[in-house]
């Protein structure tokens, strides 16, 4: 008996990219502009993927009622210049609407998702929507809305596919008492009470914007600290902030599971026997890749432990010709990440990019109140790859922007080698630290060193000034280490 014949193509594409998130897009519009046919399978009938939808746009949105509320409550307590102002209305149990904190949202997702689509289009991108499954390592058949298939093929492909909210199996993720990342923004009202479980990034930020927001937050986690995998000094930081905002966080916690009460509460009880009594959960227990249904076991891309999708240097997975870029392929990510990894992924697909090591220079921003922003190492990861390290500090106390903005609690640290000649990070946590960053990132690349800080001129006031404080405070070390060596920088003599 003859072997099947295989169905014919319907489309045949040089380029094809699954999934129209930050990665995905930038991997169709980078591999467009090269002048090669690119196709892009998206199975929601809209682009964007979660970051536009359900992630950063909407909860960034929501952080800045947080924060204009905060400005609002630290005006009342500190007034300038000996004016009283009235302190804000509190926030009513169950009476604040979400949706009136949440709007004008809906029009700037729709702003941002017509621009994206549009971008496309304006750049001969072949847009199709529907789920993918892989036939074979360079033909796809996509289920379209209607139920009907067609058959993509193309020698080069990128997989984009994003992430969802991981659900543990001994908690019930209602999605309207115990909620998860998507659904936490659809809640008709604020809560007077919510309970946060996670210590990540999208735990974090969602118990800083709800303390901010008048709510009674307590966040637990099964980790002796939040936001593990910073430096020690900006999640105590980060702690401090959550407590003054109201809230509390609580560690070596591990839940057990989460009933709600049929009337109002949810009851969630720990493995140590604590109940905790809230009017809402949110589980932000981590998230997993989107790989369901693409049929990777069936052309042999290898997943990591976590069931990420696995890639080399050049995002290249086990499959030739097949790269992936994204959340799919785990941490850090990060929107800003995932974009550079899709235009990366294309480069290398392309053979327009030789592999490098661009990981150690890829900023992270958290969006906590306030923010904490970091490149390049930390203190701890300093002191253990050079045997030492010297630290300076700014503390936004004595930066003159600091105190004109009102915003005076920060911190920034400029991590250097042991020698104290090297820069080999920034940490910073306070108002503007996600935009600060960037100078470090910047110097982190041109491989500036400490002096380089000291002797260039920053505008006065800046709050960019504290990176030359902290240069100084390093300088100041260097030369009580060295016996008072002569350093030939008029500014460092100031010491």
């Amino acid at each position: 008996m003859s072997a099947e014949t295989p169905k014919p193509v319907d489309i045949e594409t040089e380029f094809l990219v699954i999934g129209s998130g930050p990665a995905g897009q930038k991997a169709a519009i980078q591999a467009a502009k090269t002048g090669v046919k690119v196709a892009l399978i998206e199975r929601e009938r809209s682009v964007g993927g979660a970051c536009v939808h359900t992630g950063t746009i909407p909860s960034k949105s929501l952080r800045e009622q947080a924060l204009r509320r905060r400005a609002a409550v630290h005006a009342s307590r500190s007034p300038a210049c000996g004016i009283s102002l009235a302190p804000p209305e509190p926030l009513e149990s169950m009476s604040q609407s979400l949706g009136d904190l949440l709007a004008g949202v809906g029009d700037t997702v729709a702003a941002h998702d017509h621009y994206m689509e549009a971008q496309l289009h304006r750049n001969g991108v072949q847009l199709l929507r529907g789920q993918a499954q892989f036939v074979d390592a360079s033909r796809v058949s996509v289920r379209q809305i209607d139920g009907s298939k067609i058959s993509v093929s193309a020698p080069r492909i990128v997989i984009a596919t994003g992430s969802r909210p991981r659900a543990p199996a001994s908690i019930n993720v209602d999605h309207e008492h115990v909620l998860d990342s998507d659904s936490i923004l659809s809640l008709a009202y604020l809560p007077r009470s919510l309970l946060v479980l996670g210590g990540g990034v999208i735990a974090s930020e969602y118990a800083a914007m709800f303390a901010a927001l008048g709510c009674q937050v307590v966040q637990a986690d099964r980790g002796e600290r939040p936001l593990a995998f910073v430096d020690a000094e900006m999640s105590a930081f980060y702690i401090e902030e959550l407590r003054s905002n109201g809230g509390e966080f609580t560690g070596r916690r591990q839940i057990a599971g989460c009933e709600w009460d049929g009337v109002s509460q949810v009851h969630s009880l720990f493995e140590d026997g604590q109940v905790i009594v809230t009017d809402k959960v949110l589980v932000a227990l981590g998230r997993v890749a989107n790989v369901d249904g693409l049929g990777l076991e069936n052309i042999g891309v290898a997943l990591t432990k976590s069931g990420h999708v696995s890639v080399d240097a050049c995002l290249q997975t086990s499959v030739t010709g097949i790269y992936a870029a994204g959340d799919v392929i785990g941490p850090p990510a990060l929107a800003s990440a995932a974009m550079e990894q899709g235009r990366r992924a294309a480069c290398s697909a392309l053979g327009l990019m030789a592999p490098i090591e661009f990981a150690a220079r890829i900023p992270s921003g958290i969006y906590t109140i306030p923010e904490i922003s970091m490149v390049g190492m930390d203190e701890a990861a300093a002191r253990t790859q050079y045997g030492g390290a010297l630290v300076g500090r700014a503390r936004f106390d004595e930066i003159a922007r600091g105190q004109i903005n009102g915003s005076p609690r920060g911190l920034l640290k400029l991590i250097a080698d042991g020698a104290g000649r090297r820069v080999v990070g920034v940490q910073i946590a306070g108002d503007h630290a996600t935009e600060l960053v960037h100078v470090g990132q910047l110097g982190l690349a041109a491989e500036l060193d400490v002096d380089a800080y000291v002797d260039n001129v920053f505008n006065f006031p800046t709050m960019a000034e504290a990176y030359r404080v902290a240069a100084l405070d390093i300088v100041k070390q260097r030369r009580i280490a060295t016996g008072n060596e002569f350093v030939a920088h008029a500014a460092a003599e100031i010491l």
